[in-house]
């Protein structure tokens, strides 16, 4: 357990804990290793207790009624994910699930209640862990209802790059590999919309697209939105003045509602 307690110790929700708080946590803490596309949680699963991510990547899906899914996160090592078990327990409504191989660290429900009510750090540090994923889901529902595909996608590859992005002689290189179904799934599009609209901003010199992975190559006009030189670019027909297929339109509601669901206090408009 020795490993467990240096990522418990070493993640910054817990790092206002002292040393007798942190040695009862860790002997609370159950340590699990899962292989790459295996289920952390499931959809109805009893919330009793969070996680805490030591090695890998989980994402946060949900699914809708016709199956689609929909990536409402992606989880990096000394993150916390499944927090809303410490403030509603009940069911949970997404899916964590691996991308790659993982080493995941269990921690109680119960225990970590305690905790909270005899330290007012970690109260706070959960409160405010809540509100930024809030913020985040606020964010996302806003750009799935005003924004274009293509404008979404721009804002997808953007954010990546500040959280993923390595500078090279090409561009900056996006270290995480998504295929064209998951940036789909997070912008609420169709994997065909994703791959055509990538297509138009090679074309344009907007970026690179090479055996798995993405190179930007042109930050400043992604940045101003993408727009496309004069003559260098024709919308693909079949869209909406928003620049969606009827489809991806459709797949677009649907991430909304299942956006929606994930965080208490946030309906649909």
């Amino acid at each position: 357990m020795a490993n467990a307690f240096w990522h418990v110790k070493n993640c910054s929700l817990f790092q206002k804990l002292d040393d007798e708080q942190l040695a009862a946590l860790e002997l609370r803490a159950r340590v699990r290793k899962f292989p790459k596309g295996t289920s952390v949680y499931l959809p109805n699963d009893i919330s009793d207790g969070a996680f805490l991510l030591a090695e890998g990547r989980v994402r946060i899906c949900s699914t809708t009624p016709e199956g689609k899914q929909c990536i409402l996160s992606f989880i990096e090592p000394g993150e916390v994910f499944g927090e809303l078990a410490l403030v509603e327990p009940g069911p949970r409504e997404e899916r964590a699930e691996t991308t790659t191989k993982s080493t995941i660290i269990a921690l109680p429900a119960d225990h970590l209640r305690d905790l909270m009510e005899s330290n007012a750090s970690l109260t706070l540090g959960v409160t405010k862990l809540i509100g930024l994923r809030r913020k985040r889901v606020e964010r996302r529902l806003k750009s799935l209802l005003f924004r274009s595909s293509r404008d979404r996608l721009i804002h997808l590859l953007l954010e990546i790059s500040q959280q993923y992005g390595y500078p090279t002689s090409e561009g900056v290189v996006l270290g995480i590999r998504l295929s064209h179904q998951d940036l789909a799934s997070i912008i609420g599009a169709t994997r065909e919309t994703v791959t055509t609209l990538l297509g138009e901003m090679q074309q344009e010199g907007l970026l690179l697209i090479k055996r798995q992975k993405l190179v930007l190559l042109d930050l400043p006009r992604l940045t101003g939105g993408g727009s496309a030189k004069p003559g260098n670019f024709s919308p693909a027909a079949g869209r909406d003045n928003l620049g969606r297929d009827e489809t991806g339109a459709r797949n677009g509601r649907s991430a909304v509602d299942n956006i929606a669901r994930s965080v208490p206090g946030v309906t649909r408009v």
